[in-house]
């Protein structure tokens, strides 16, 4: 039974050897997405930020004039240009633009420090950097080795060795756009480093395309949606999801620069937003809004969600505030170029990731790389043309990560009957009591049923008796401490084996340590629980 519109098909190899399944009519690469739209939707509005709005032709010009500009900085096709930019319009330009030119786009988070700048730009080989005005002192002068690190900055007056890259917008003649083929690089994305140097994942032109065409069958797409950009549009994400989907079809980007949840309610209601992609903790933290109930949000169709599990009260405020909304849960990773599964038309249960997208093909394998059968747990492998080919300079990394054909996900899950997948753990997240594995997404999910509890996360202490206890980090602001400990016991023991009860608390008073892509890091609280048993 397929759970997809019907769609032509066809099986083709790619990226030495890998046999694929594609989309039969494609475009070639992104200047022709780009081009399409222009053409097609010329007169749409194509770009919102605030009181500023681009419409598509406008956009294929300025981004035309950007990759003209920097051809004549000395860039040319292939060259990476790293983008050390937040949410703005200047950021969707410089990616249609670094295309354009042929070029490799290299979008670094905001949330960086100045040490993993220097890292990715180094380990790319940056021919250039276009970074906001108050994150230039981030972008160190030279590459260690290797050409010239030319540097933009979106300031009236750049410091010194930088040049104003709105100046690159200036260009009097537009060069016609480039025409890549469909296995070169588009787009570097570096993996969140939470156990080590973070990786680039090379995604290609044929990777975006048809992350971009999932999306738009996957979901409807079409010029009449407008989408909102709120997660970081260096993030895959919100460039594959937001930025290049509505390219894809010609609809409208509306750039949300800072996330807050009243800001956020006032441009869904203002711009018509009908589309949204963002993570759990942003829709609980909108739902929580006292406007939320005065606000129009009628236009909104499609709510998505994906990194972590829904709370279950947060979908059901949505559905009651929004009761035409298509809620819908999707699983993907740098390494997918954005989704391998999604909620399907028509399907309620996002409480699982949903099933395989058209193109994509998931395993769920056992330790030794054999296929499992239905219902039983294990790493979840993904293939298909919108997987990375391999990691930018990376051949060990590459090695570990691929394994006939198949990108090796990490997370352990399971598949149905009908194709449904769940993910339960990241495999090294998953916690070993007493010979009872315990996934700590279960656990997890049943400490924010709690009204008092904003976000939580368990890891394994190693314990010379049972092998692992349970630790729980719990940040809830307001919440009365003394009384949470035996409401949160009592809330477990309530709906979970009783060998899933964590053993020990860690009240937090910030939110969780979060990475500069945003991914929690397991690895620093497993450290400080480890201390904490110890010292007790």
């Amino acid at each position: 039974m397929s759970h997809w519109p019907d769609l032509a098909l066809t099986e083709e190899i790619h990226f030495d050897g890998r046999v694929l399944r594609c989309f039969a009519q494609r475009p070639p690469h992104l200047p022709a997405l780009l081009a399409r739209a222009a053409q097609e939707s010329a007169g749409r509005a194509a770009l919102i930020d605030g009181d500023r709005c681009w419409t598509w032709a406008q956009l294929a010009e300025a981004s035309l004039r950007l990759a003209q500009g920097l051809a004549q900085a000395g860039l040319q096709a292939g060259d990476r240009v790293a983008l050390l930019m937040g949410n703005s319009a200047e950021f969707v330009i410089a990616v249609h633009g670094i295309a354009q030119l042929g070029a490799v786009a290299v979008p670094l988070s905001t949330r960086e420090a100045a040490p993993g700048v220097a890292y990715i730009v180094n380990q790319c080989q940056a021919a250039a950097v276009l970074a906001d005005e108050a994150l230039q002192p981030l972008v160190p002068a030279t590459l260690d080795h290797g050409p010239p690190l030319r540097r933009f900055a979106w300031a009236a007056e750049p410091m010194e060795g930088w040049s104003a890259a709105a100046g690159l917008l200036d260009s009097p003649k537009l060069a016609p756009a480039a025409n890549p083929g469909e296995e070169e690089a588009a787009v570097i994305l570096y993996t969140s480093g939470t156990t080590g140097k973070p990786k680039g994942a090379v995604l290609t032109h044929l990777n975006l395309i048809h992350s971009v065409l999932h999306y738009q069958h996957g979901l409807g797409l079409s010029a009449e949606d407008r989408a909102l950009l709120a997660v970081p549009g260096s993030h895959v994400t919100g460039l594959v999801a937001i930025v290049l989907a509505m390219a894809g079809v010609g609809g409208g980007v509306v750039v949300l620069r800072e996330f807050k949840a009243a800001a956020c309610l006032a441009t869904l209601s203002a711009a018509r937003v009908s589309y949204t992609l963002m993570v759990p903790a942003m829709y609980a933290l909108c739902v929580r809004e006292p406007q939320l109930a005065q606000t129009d949000l009628g236009a909104w169709r499609l709510a998505g969600f994906g990194g972590a599990p829904m709370p279950p009260a947060t979908i059901d405020a949505l559905r009651a505030q929004c009761p035409e909304i298509r809620l819908f849960n999707a699983y993907g990773a740098t390494e997918t170029s954005s989704p391998a599964t999604m909620t399907p038309p028509g399907s309620t249960r996002v409480d699982k990731v949903g099933v395989a997208l058209p193109c994509a093909d998931l395993r769920v394998m056992d330790d030794d790389g054999n296929e499992l059968p239905r219902g039983q747990s294990g790493e979840i492998w993904i293939a298909g043309p919108m997987v990375v080919p391999h990691y930018w300079d990376n051949p060990q990394g590459t090695q570990d990560g691929f394994c006939r054909g198949y990108w090796k996900s990490g997370d352990i899950g399971t598949m149905d009957a009908e194709g449904y997948v769940q993910v339960h753990d990241r495999k090294k997240d998953m916690i070993n009591r007493g010979g009872y594995k315990v996934f700590s997404v279960e656990v997890e999910n049943c400490l924010l049923s709690h009204p008092a509890v904003q976000e939580v996360a368990t890891v394994g202490v190693p314990c010379p008796v049972l092998g692992e206890r349970i630790h729980a980090f719990v940040y809830a602001p307001g919440g009365d401490t003394q009384q949470l400990p035996a409401e949160l016991r009592t809330l477990c023991r309530g709906q979970l084996a009783d060998y899933k009860t964590p053993d020990a608390f860690t009240w937090l008073d910030q939110p969780l340590p979060r990475n500069a892509n945003g991914k929690l890091l397991k690895r620093q609280l497993r450290e400080q629980a480890l201390a904490a048993s110890q010292a007790g």
